[in-house]
């Protein structure tokens, strides 16, 4: 079992669904405000003035960087009582340590900028790695995902031209701008279980989106209305029920909305330029790079020969370092001319999880309180 998929089902619902950093046009609206987390958990002493949705994200970013659960800094009683987390722990005071050490490092030597986090040192182990690996020295290391807006490749294809090609693929400008409203319905599987759970999916033109899945211990609502955005879920899963979405959370959602309908994705994002080729799970791919706020990319992956998207990449902030979010599209069918993924998955830093479509009903009347505030 990967180790990130040992963590509580609060962290991996939350963050598989926070995603992470690509924006259209902001709205004049001045958005609802998050719950802070110093308002909800007791005893938070470094991470103060953060969303309780950018806790649990700094919390799997620990956790992904340590390659440790939970309960390796916080008693085994927490798991059913948020309260318990406050607890003292000897691993929670020496990853304050930590914190602080990162922390003065950065502003000692490198200005206040972050070039050390966690992961930079840990690597996914408990103890920093000291000595040089032979074995990873002399093998072919993985692409490194690329967080930063890099120039454009010499040799590969414009923007325009991958963008335009995936349009075309979609089913070309007119079709797409028929669709105006979707209904779906199909089942999820997160990595740490074999069970699959229903889900239900709402999307209406420009950009109005809202899943619901249907948990055991209830439902986990994703909600984005074109301008806010919020996450419900049951109490068991998370140390409060309902949070407006803000930062990487509402971009993330935003983004999610954007490619339900992609038909404008050439202005959701600035600053457009195609990579070098790359390739995933050895097929050659097209890389397009945009950005919602000129700091962090979000990565698109087409396939160059049907020009259908395969994969997304984006980053949302936290006190210690970017959290990735890898979304991956596939089984793509037709529904009123217009192609839609029918599978993707989400992996995140401590887990991942696949929604499939069973069923989708195009151009229907989607009730407005879908994507209001849920209850």
């Amino acid at each position: 079992m990967h180790r990130g998929a040992r963590l509580k089902s609060n962290m991996r619902i939350k963050i598989g669904w926070m995603g992470v950093a690509a924006a259209c046009v902001l709205s004049a609206q001045t958005p609802p405000k998050p719950v802070m987390v110093e308002d909800v958990l007791k005893d938070v002493r470094m991470l103060k003035g953060i969303s309780v949705n950018e806790f649990m994200a700094t919390m799997g970013f620990f956790s992904a960087s340590t390659g440790r659960s939970c309960n390796y800094c916080h008693v085994e009683e927490a798991g059913g009582d948020w309260a318990r987390y406050a607890d003292d722990h000897p691993n929670k005071t020496r990853a304050r340590g930590m914190i602080a050490m990162v922390t003065a490092i950065n502003k000692n030597y490198f200005g206040g900028r972050r070039m050390l986090t966690c992961y930079s040192c840990h690597r996914g182990g408990e103890r920093p790695q000291v000595t040089p690996s032979l074995a990873e020295l002399y093998s072919t290391p993985p692409t490194p995902e690329p967080d930063q807006l890099l120039a454009s490749g010499a040799n590969a294809p414009s923007v325009d031209q991958i963008l335009d090609k995936y349009i075309q693929a979609l089913g070309a400008p007119q079709r797409l701008a028929a669709l105006n409203s979707f209904v779906a319905k199909g089942v999820q599987q997160s990595y740490a279980s074999a069970q699959k759970v229903p889900v239900e999916l709402f999307a209406k033109a420009p950009n109005q989106r809202s899943l619901v899945v249907h948990t055991n211990e209830g439902l986990s609502t994703t909600t984005f209305d074109g301008s806010a955005g919020w996450i419900a879920a049951p109490a068991t899963d998370r140390p409060v029920t309902l949070t407006a979405l803000a930062a990487g959370d509402l971009d993330g959602a935003r983004l999610d909305a954007v490619l339900s309908f992609p038909a404008q994705i050439k202005q959701a994002l600035r600053q457009w330029r195609a990579g070098n080729p790359a390739t995933i799970d050895d097929r050659d791919v097209q890389v397009v790079q945009g950005t919602s706020d000129g700091r962090y990319p979000i990565n698109l992956y087409f396939d160059p020969e049907s020009g259908l998207l395969v994969r997304s990449v984006r980053y949302a902030d936290s006190p210690v370092g970017l959290s990735p979010t890898q979304v991956d599209y596939a089984d793509y069918r037709e529904v009123a001319g217009v192609k839609m993924p029918f599978r993707w998955t989400v992996t995140w830093l401590d887990g991942r999880s696949t929604i499939t479509l069973t069923d989708v009903q195009a151009n229907v009347a989607v009730d407005a309180a879908k994507f209001r505030q849920p209850r």
